[in-house]
Parts: C-alpha cells; structure tokens; sequence
C-alpha cells in the first residue's frame, strides 16, 4: 500500500495543541512508511472562519518542523488544496448520492427546525431528524417531485441530507480502537450540503479522501461518532472496498485529568494552548510555546509522547527517533493528559544537550537589546555554569545579572544574618589574599581563600555566604569562585570594597 496521509485543519482561530499533535502523527506515520504528508485545508464553514488562520497553521507546522509534501502552499497532483476553491466539485457527488436514493432534498427552514424542536423539548422529547422525523418534514421524500422542481426553480433554500438505512447494522474497525458495531436506527440524517452551495465536512472530506487516495485517516477522537456516516457514505459511493484505514487519537485532557484540554486552562494556569503566539481581532493575545522560548524540538518531543509511547522508557526522542519507533499500534485509547510542568521539563533536556555556543548566541542576542558589554568566551563560560538552573534560553538573564553588573544593594534577609560577627573583617582579609593570587583561576582562589578560613578556625559557611553576599548582593547564583574567576581580579576587588563600605565593617 502507498501512505497518503492529510491534516486537514479548519481556519477557524489559532491552531490547538491537539491539532498539532493530529498533524505530528499523521507526518510520523507517513515518513515512517515512506509516505506523503498532505496539507488540505477545510474552509466550508463560512461562517466561523478567520482571516489569516490558514498562514498561521503554515507557520506552526514549519516551526515544528513538519514538513509538507503536498497541498496547501505546496501544490500537487489533486489541486486545489483549500475547499472553498473545490465547491463545484461537491455539488456532483451530492446529486450523485441524490439519484441512487441516498440522499434527499430538504426544505425545511431553520426556523421551522428550531420550532419544532422546541415543542419536543416541551413535551420532554428530543427532537432528531432522523428516519421517522424525515417523514413529518418538508423534502423531497414527503413532496411530490414536481413540487421539488419548482420549489427548485423558484430558487427556494435547501440542503442536501443523507437518507439514514433504517435498522442497519454498521461494521467498522479502528487501528486505534479496534471493531465496533453501530445500529443505524440510532443515528441522524445529517445534512451534506448547505444551502451557501458549501458542502460539509461529512461529504466533503470523503470526497477528497477519495479523490486525493488518501489510505490511512488519522484524526482525533471527536469525530469517532461520525466514523459509521462516513462508512456509510463510503459504501453509498461504491467506494467501500477503497476506504481507507481510520486511527482515531485520544483526547488532550486538562492538568486535572478531567476534561478536554482548552484555551481557559491556559489562560488560568499560565501555560500556552498554542504552538505560536495568536493576535485576536479584539486585540486579545493568546500565547504561543514559541514566544515562550520552548524549542520547537522539545515542543515535538512532548507532543509525540501524549497519547503514544514507543513502549520502553525512552522520552527524549529526536525527530528521526520518533519516526523510526512510530507505530499507531501503540497509540493508546483513553485521554492524555496534559503536564505543564512536564512540557517545561522537556525543554530543560533539550536546552542542556544543546551546544553550549548555540544557547550562548541566542542569549547574546537578548543582552544586545539590553545594551548589556560582554566578551562571548566569557559569556559561553558564564552559560555553561548557569543553564542547568534554567528552562529557558530568558531566564539566564535571571540566573546570570550579577556577572555584568556589581550589586547596587544588599539581600537584607542575607545580611542581617551573615554580615555580623568578624565576618566584616574577615571579608575585608580575603580581599588582600585575592588581590594577591598571581593565578587567576576558581579552583586555585578557592584553595586561597579556604587554607585562610580554616587556619583561623572560622565559620566556613558564614564567612562564603558574606563573600558571596559582596559578589552578588545576595544568596544567590553558581559556583562563588566561579563567579569570581569570570567576572576578574579588578571587579572582585571593587565589589569587595563596595560592599565593606555600604555595610560597614
């Protein structure tokens, strides 16, 4: 079998987390079995779409690193690509259904639908337009075909609805799910074309399936109820023997566990949602893992590990690694849920194995902006001893300020606990002894400094934690004699000196 697989997102907003993990398994499954991943936007829906939705689904998969080997932005053998452009397509297959007595034409108006469906909410019913109810409503297996045509030809709305079998028995198997049994007596008679001249997802999505010989349709777990529909429209087609294989993936669930994970969750718990960042029409701004300073490996990497496992205890995956080991088989059925926490873990491995030169000129580039003078082989050393305290390439500004700049105050919590006693004086003592080092190196200050400590019988803790206070104005940071090391003799001295005369001896 050849593998053609399709994301096919809605331009609806900002595209989910969900959406991108739907997308990173269809692109494994494809590069896994040498196949192609196709990119088909699904634009039926008028009106919920949103300008500029289409370019960000482009530039978060290109951030990702999902490559598109055909479709939108990329062209191919089933052009167009984007089904607003298709629609003439779908009117055929519609008519098609129409004629071999699987579909019907109906008239019914919305308001009609909803008032009908409000009397049966009335008596305590539900409403449904199924096999039963088709009979009581205004299409073309309750009017005369003569009224038909001309309520046709007067230009009347319509849609085009799928004439449900009645007491049918469904057989459908899922790669991810296994065989389920759905009777159609249980099912409604959806509608297939809108009366905007649109089709909706149930035909188009078949059709082009069909027509781009799509084989294997991965897809999330909502539309598993749409799967027997989709059988059905198959088999109505003539095309059952050509459908393809259906996967459908486990939800994304909240923190919590319960529920499916959402853009409220986000914004309550202050993690993004969305690969990149979303500018709203209302001004709103959603976040983006992008913008956050996640690389988009590690973003991958998490992603890939939600709902799927390689089935060992491997978690840090390269792309090539996760092609390799893909295998739906191993897609699990029940939710995933969704660790911010872990997201950021994920983002710590990848930021320690990169190459420390690498993580060094991106984070130069951020004290460029902050006119912050630097020599890079220092600044590489100072990455080097700092970023394994960070998650990300920002926060080494956190962790690493006081390299650059001597402090302008004083932790009080720090000082009134450590700068007391005769660690004033003995502060003032280690000044001398580093002044005096012609070596100019941690480890050989460190010997200095504690061979004076412990031949005076001193508190060593007390007297580094005022030493380091003088360096860093607080408790904070790496290696002291490190920091020391980096920073050079004559700014060490100055700050020694600063501090015994902002604190007082």
């Amino acid at each position: 079998m050849t593998v053609r697989v399709r994301f096919a997102p809605s331009p609806t907003g900002p595209l989910h987390i969900g959406g991108v993990r739907t997308a990173l398994f269809n692109y494994l499954f494809a590069k896994k079995h040498n196949g192609t991943f196709i990119l088909r936007i699904e634009d039926t829906d008028q009106n919920r779409y949103v300008a500029g939705a289409e370019d960000y689904i482009v530039e978060a998969l290109e951030w990702c690193g999902i490559e598109i080997d055909e479709g939108y932005t990329k062209g191919g053998p089933a052009c167009p690509y984007k089904q607003s452009e298709r629609k003439n397509i779908y009117r055929k297959y519609a008519e098609q259904l129409i004629q071999n007595g699987m579909a019907y034409y109906a008239f019914d108006t919305p308001e009609e639908i909803a008032d009908r469906r409000q009397k049966y909410e009335a008596e305590g019913k539900t409403f449904t337009y199924n096999q039963e109810e088709r009979k009581r409503m205004v299409n073309s297996l309750t009017l005369s075909e003569t009224e038909v045509k001309t309520r046709i030809g007067k230009g009347e709305p319509y849609v085009i609805r799928f004439k449900m079998p009645e007491d049918k028995t469904v057989e459908m198997n899922d790669v991810v799910r296994g065989e389920m049994k759905v009777n159609t007596n249980t099912l409604d008679d959806k509608v297939l074309f809108k009366s905007d001249g649109l089709p909706t997802y149930h035909l188009a999505n078949i059709v082009d399936d069909h027509l781009m010989q799509i084989s294997h349709v991965i897809r999330g777990e909502e539309w598993l109820p749409s799967l027997a529909l989709h059988y059905l429209l198959y088999e109505a087609f003539g095309w059952g023997t050509e459908k393809p294989e259906f996967a459908h993936l486990p939800l994304l669930l909240k923190p919590t566990g319960k529920g499916k994970l959402s853009k409220r969750d986000g914004e309550k718990m202050g993690f993004p949602v969305f690969p990149l960042q979303w500018h709203g029409k209302d001004g709103e701004v959603a976040a983006g893992y992008r913008e956050d300073g996640y690389f988009p490996e590690a973003f991958v990497n998490m992603l890939a590990l939600l709902g799927w496992n390689p089935g060992n205890d491997q978690e840090i995956l390269s792309k090539s690694e996760l092609i390799d080991q893909f295998d739906l088989g191993k897609v699990q059925k029940g939710g995933a849920r969704f660790d911010p926490e872990k997201a950021k873990w994920f983002n710590h491995q990848y930021l320690q194995s990169k190459p420390v030169k690498e993580i060094t000129k991106t984070f130069s580039e951020k004290l460029d902006k902050k006119g912050i003078n630097y020599d890079f082989n220092i600044l590489n050393e100072i990455v080097e001893v700092v970023r394994e305290r960070v998650n990300f390439v920002h926060e080494l500004w956190d962790q690493s300020y006081f390299f650059f700049h001597a402090p302008q105050d004083y932790d009080a919590k720090v000082v009134k606990k450590r700068w007391k006693n005769n660690v004033p004086q003995a502060i003032e003592v280690i000044k001398g002894i580093l002044a005096g080092t012609d070596n100019w190196q941690a480890e050989e200050l460190k010997q200095q400094v504690s061979d004076y400590i412990n031949a005076h019988e001193l508190g060593f803790g007390a007297v580094m934690s005022g030493l380091r206070l003088s360096i860093v104005g607080g408790a904070k940071g790496p290696d002291l004699f490190k920091i020391i090391e980096l920073i050079g003799r004559d700014n060490t001295l100055e700050r020694i000196e600063l501090a015994i005369k902002k604190l007082g001896k």
